[in-house]
Order: structure tokens, then C-alpha cells, then sequence
């Protein structure tokens, strides 16, 4: 432990089989968190029929991660264009992992601009650790078949980092979120199918018996532009894009998930494999998770936190990316006063949450069934706060005043 470590970091989209993304084509597709049912389906099987070329072995098999103690090449996936789990931001930028991997390691962290494409990469094992949020997270454990996938810790929980309703800028004056909502039966409402904001509108719908005229399946993009264009009256999107598009003033929010009580996570997913081989590798990651979030939580690295997004994204400008995690919204538009609860480890609500969104994905035919019992892991994390003498949660992401931004 304590040892320096070779790490080789590229700011380029993951790449595997059948999923290639021309880098030319990363500042108009990134911010993506597209984690629709049928791009997660055909990610998965694009990396079943990589697998099924290389012969009966699955690719759990034929990865082989080394003897414990001895160094390690690791490739990790991860979302800076999804702030719940920017951990994974502060990972790369702070290089905690340094402290407790082996030395003569090497860390190699791709953008996946799709949580579908992260999860490609682990189940065709080209990706070891994944950054992922709930949905992609769940769906990724489904697969024990092709690659036996565990969630081992949790990046972070929140009511308004994928749960927020965004209206076109014309639309009328609210007195509530309530009223916002209930603005939108009988309108054209856009989400990317299959997702955390799929799960939470039709959650909402259903709560408010809203029936749109319209539930389009649409990209971050396509949204972007109905709403310039005036062609559509509201969607449901995740941070940063949320953010963007309001400070942009293309878009207001109107409600989230605080207005309703409904929830959203991100969470860091490893394949059995590397759990069994290497404990050691993965107790390491998990003490270096821990200071990354315990960074996270800390109002005085803001500005640091939003810079390092802003090295690590285009399309964003770092006043939005400090305002999609820092940023304190009105609480008549569904703000809270916490923006991400930390809990590092699988509380009852962590639970409750995977529970939900397990339930959905198998009601829109995204997974076959709930998901297993073995394929949530506590056990590291739970040691590690122990050892620490720390409890869950373990900080907070605290909403701050516009003023405090002291950045670009």
C-alpha cells in the first residue's frame, strides 16, 4: 500500500465489439446517460455473440487478474456526464487509488457516454469496474451467463438528479411542482425509454392519473432540440443536462423527484471474478471510493470538483457542472437542500431503491427476472466503515447559493 502507480488515462468513449463511437461524434452525443431498454438489450447482445466467437469459455474464464499483492491492469468505466456518480471524476482527477494499489499497477479510465456501453464493455470483459447508474447497474447483474456482474458499493442517492420535469419556457407560472405536473396531461412529454426518468414519469403519471397526448422515446439531443424548435412540452432528464439546458434557458424545471418522493442512485459494479481473484484490488478501489466521496461531500472542493468535470466532459461550461451537483434550485420547482446523499454502502433506502427499479425493468421486459440476492455485495464496504470508524451515510452533497461559485 502507499505505493506510486503507473496510470494511463484517456478521454475517449469505451470501445468494443460492434459499439465503436468516432471521437469526432463525442461533444454532440455526450451527455447521453442513455440507458433505454433496447440499447441496453442490444449492448448486451452484441457482447453474447463477441463471447460466443471466442468458443464455449465464458469471458469470466478466460480473464485471469493475477495473484494477490502483485500489480494489476485495471480498465474502469465511467460517467462524467451523469453527476450522481462523479466520483468516478474525482477518481481520476484526485488519483486516490494510488495510495492503496499495488505497485507497478496501471488504471485506465474510458469515458462510457452510455451506460449500456459500460455494461458492454464488462460483459464482453474488456471493462473491470463500472460507474454506473441504477438501471444499467441492475440490467449488468442480470447476465450471470455471459459475465457475473456484482454491485459492491453505492456512488450516490438523490431526488433530482435523474427525477426532474422539464417544461419548454413558455409554458405557464406555477404556484407548485404539483401543479407543473398536472400541466402535463394531455401534452408531449419526451424521456429516454427504459431509464431512471422512464421509471419516475410513469411513477408520476400514474400517482396524478396524467395521460400525455404523447411519451416519446427520445435522446438528450432530439429533447434539445424540440425544445428550441417549441415542438415539445416537457421531458424528464438527469444532471448535468438538466442543468444545461435551464441556465441555458431552454428549458424550466418544474418538478422533481422531492416534489413526489421519489428517488434515483448511481452504483459501482465489478464482475465476480475480480471479487473472488483479487479481494485485495478490491478492498483498495472501495478505501479510495470512500475518500472520493468524502471529497465529494466537502462544499469547500466545489469549484476543484466541477473543474475536474469540466476537464474530463465537453458541451458544458463548469458554472453548470458545479450547478448540476452544488447548485440550490427553488423549492417551488422541486429543489432540495441536499443535492446527493453519499451513502457509500447499501442503507435501506440503497436498497429500496434497487428493489423499484429491479421491479420495472422487469415489467418493461428489460431483465427476465428481480434481481438475485447474491448480486448485491456489502460486505467490503460495511468492513471498510467499520475500520474507519465511519457510518452511513457517509456526507452529503449540500446545495449552495449561486454566489458561492467562484469558478470560470
Amino acid at each position: 500500500m502507499g505505493f506510486s502507480t503507473i496510470v494511463r488515462q484517456r478521454q475517449r468513449p469505451i470501445e468494443t465489439p460492434g459499439t465503436r463511437v468516432a471521437s469526432s461524434k463525442i461533444a454532440t452525443i455526450a451527455g447521453h446517460r442513455a440507458r433505454s431498454s433496447a440499447a441496453t438489450r442490444v449492448a448486451i447482445s452484441i457482447a453474447v455473440g463477441c463471447l460466443a466467437l471466442a468458443g464455449p469459455a465464458t469471458s469470466e474464464e478466460i480473464k485471469n487478474y493475477g495473484k494477490e499483492g502483485g500489480p494489476i491492469e485495471l480498465v474502469v468505466g465511467y460517467q462524467p456526464y451523469y453527476t450522481e456518480s462523479w466520483s468516478g471524476v474525482i477518481m481520476r482527477g484526485k488519483k486516490f487509488y494510488e495510495k492503496y494499489l499495488p505497485k507497478g499497477s496501471s488504471v485506465d479510465f474510458q469515458v462510457g457516454l452510455q451506460g449500456a456501453i459500460i455494461v458492454n464493455g464488462m460483459l464482453a470483459g474488456k471493462v473491470d469496474i463500472g460507474y454506473v447508474g441504477d438501471m444499467p447497474g441492475i440490467v449488468s447483474t442480470s447476465h450471470a451467463d455471459v459475465r457475473d456482474i456484482r454491485i459492491v458499493s453505492v456512488l450516490g442517492l438523490g431526488y433530482d438528479q435523474c427525477n426532474s420535469f422539464l417544461v419548454r419556457t413558455d409554458a405557464p407560472d406555477f404556484k407548485s411542482p404539483e401543479e407543473g405536473i398536472r400541466w402535463l396531461s394531455g401534452k408531449t412529454v419526451a424521456v429516454p425509454k427504459g431509464s431512471c426518468t422512464d421509471r419516475f414519469a410513469q411513477a408520476v403519471f400514474r400517482r396524478f392519473n396524467i395521460t400525455p397526448s404523447e411519451y416519446l422515446n427520445q435522446s438528450i439531443e432530439v429533447i434539445t432540440s424540440g425544445f428550441r424548435a417549441k415542438k415539445l412540452d416537457a421531458a424528464v432528464l438527469w444532471e448535468p443536462t438538466t442543468s444545461r439546458l435551464v441556465l441555458e434557458k431552454l428549458a424550466r424545471k418544474v418538478a422533481t423527484g422531492a416534489s413526489v418522493d421519489e428517488n434515483d442512485g448511481g452504483f459501482l459494479v465489478m464482475p465476480k471474478a475480480l471479487v473472488e481473484q483479487r479481494p485485495d484490488i478490491v478492498r483498495g478501489w472501495l478505501e479510495a471510493e470512500l475518500d472520493a466521496q468524502l471529497y465529494f461531500a466537502d462544499e469547500k472542493n466545489a469549484d476543484d470538483v466541477s473543474r475536474m468535470a469540466l476537464e474530463q466532459t465537453t458541451g458544458f461550461t463548469q458554472k453548470v457542472l458545479w450547478f448540476s451537483a452544488y447548485g440550490r434550485y427553488p423549492d417551488a420547482e422541486g429543489g432540495t437542500a441536499t443535492r446527493i446523499v453519499l451513502p457509500y454502502t447499501f442503507t435501506t433506502e440503497a436498497r429500496d431503491l434497487i428493489e423499484k427499479a429491479s421491479k420495472f425493468l422487469v415489467e418493461i421486459k428489460s431483465i427476465r427476472a428481480r434481481i438475485r440476492p447474491e448480486a448485491v455485495m456489502p460486505s467490503f464496504t460495511e468492513e471498510i466503515l467499520k475500520n474507519r470508524n465511519l457510518k452511513a451515510p457517509v456526507g452529503a452533497v449540500k446545495a449552495l447559493p449561486e454566489q458561492a461559485y467562484k469558478g470560470q
